[in-house]
């Protein structure tokens, strides 16, 4: 029996592994631990937001980015973007159901990293 099937003679399913770095599991890992993807979703989690809050909200991105990553979210289908037929135009991001899974994952996430930071300075001012 070829090592690709099961005991039934069916192909086998692979289990997602993060550590594989051939599994598919490990991109949706680098799509949200990228800092300005989490941080998006962060406040998109909170409430839909326009582009440009989003824009004055997130400090540092720029608008390419902002609106590169964004593009990329909808497409991983993380992120919904409506647009309203008004003058001027008018767009709002929210977040799909599948990001609306992650959201209390990031959450706690950067709760932890405000929670954390003065000791993860400390450290590292030890270590110099």
């Amino acid at each position: 029996m070829p090592a690709d099937t099961d005991t039934d003679g069916l192909p086998e399913i692979p289990v997602p592994d993060v550590l594989n770095p051939y599994c598919g599991s490990r991109q949706v890992l680098e799509l949200v631990s990228d800092k300005w993807s989490a941080l998006i979703l962060f406040l998109l989690g909170h409430r839909p937001h326009r582009h440009a809050e989003l824009m004055r909200a997130v400090g540092g991105i720029s608008q390419k980015m902002l609106t590169q990553t964004l593009r990329s979210l909808e497409a991983d289908g993380l992120v919904h973007r409506e647009a309203f037929p008004v003058v001027p135009p008018h767009v709002e991001y929210s977040l799909t159901a599948l990001g609306e899974s992650l959201s209390p994952l990031l959450h706690a996430l950067c709760r932890w990293a405000e929670v954390h930071y003065a000791d993860i300075e400390a450290a590292r001012a030890a270590s110099r």
